[in-house]
């Protein structure tokens, strides 16, 4: 029986490639997407998740826009990595789809049953919010899987992930919930580069297939000017296919706590492996991952779709 999934997103490359392998994927059922603001604002993030979903053949699945900044920041985007639409590279039509008139936050409510897990691959302002107004539905979530934080380097600060640093006070709310949470962060996302190889792979595929590809030339670009990478980390996909196969990604259980008021340091995700703080374990954090398999999954996965 396929798990009921949830993808919280702000797309963002990977989030859209992320998007297309749940639909790819017998082992999950992907019924409801929800945006944010983070990679762009919420009016590009929400447009570009209802083309992904139109792009994979499944404009049926219901979108629903959420927060249009983080709970108490500014927003902060990254235009730089994912260009002005937020999906540059490939030719974006108007989608022919509108998102739901919920809110995210009230739709989530709705729609999660027991057994739902929850693929959060942004800024976790949506789901703090959602805890916060909707109390009841902690119970009937299964699992948060989330493409977040680092226990080692950052990608947006020396000392902080994206995902984090734009929203430091969700990710406390989130780490702090009591609800089963596993990190899939930069530790393990930069250890599987989607190469040109597999751009090439793809670019003859279905209309999914292409899409990636040409996304792929766009965000492989910034990663070869900025980290000197022979190909580009496909974060989000990291955390859907965790869910579709937990032995890609190994995994150690930590405490996590978010840092939201220090200088240097604001966003930073301490995982604390070693147990030397005292403070209770509360996350399961991707420590290591077989790339090969991984890569192998997202790719011959999309290829399958039309």
């Amino acid at each position: 029986m396929s798990t009921k999934i949830v993808i919280d997103c702000d797309p963002g490359h990977d989030d859209a490639i992320a998007i297309l392998l749940a639909l790819a994927s017998p082992e999950v059922e992907l019924i409801g997407v929800t945006t944010v603001a983070g990679n762009q604002t919420l009016d590009k993030t929400t447009r570009n998740a209802l083309v992904t979903l139109e792009v994979g053949g499944r404009a049926d699945i219901p979108v629903a826009a959420g927060a249009d900044a983080p709970l108490s920041r500014e927003l902060r985007t990254a235009a730089h990595v994912h260009g002005d639409s937020g999906l540059d590279g490939p030719e974006l039509p108007e989608p022919r789809t509108q998102p739901v008139t919920e809110h995210a936050v009230d739709f989530l409510a709705e729609i999660i049953e027991g057994g739902t897990v929850l693929v959060p691959t942004a800024p976790l302002t949506n789901i703090a919010l959602l805890l916060e107004r909707h109390p009841e539905v902690r119970d009937r979530i299964e699992h948060i899987v989330w493409m977040g934080g680092a226990i080692g380097e950052g990608n947006v600060t020396p000392a902080a992930e994206f995902n984090a640093f734009v929203d430091p006070e969700a990710a406390a709310v989130v780490c702090a919930s009591g609800i089963p949470l596993t990190m899939i962060g930069l530790d393990v996302t930069h250890k599987a580069l989607f190469t040109r190889a597999h751009a090439e792979r793809l670019r003859e595929a279905g209309r999914a297939g292409r899409f990636v590809a040409e996304l792929s030339d766009f965000f492989q670009r910034f990663h070869e000017r900025s980290y000197g990478f022979e190909g580009s980390p496909i974060h989000d996909a990291m955390a859907v296919a965790h869910v579709i196969d937990p032995t890609l990604v190994t995994a150690r259980t930590a405490n996590v706590a978010v840092e939201t008021s220090s200088e240097l340091c604001d966003g930073r995700t301490v995982v604390d492996l070693r147990g030397v703080t005292g403070r209770p374990e509360n996350a399961d954090v991707g420590v290591d991952v077989d790339a090969d398999r991984f890569l192998e999954l997202l790719v011959s996965r999309i290829e399958s779709l039309p």
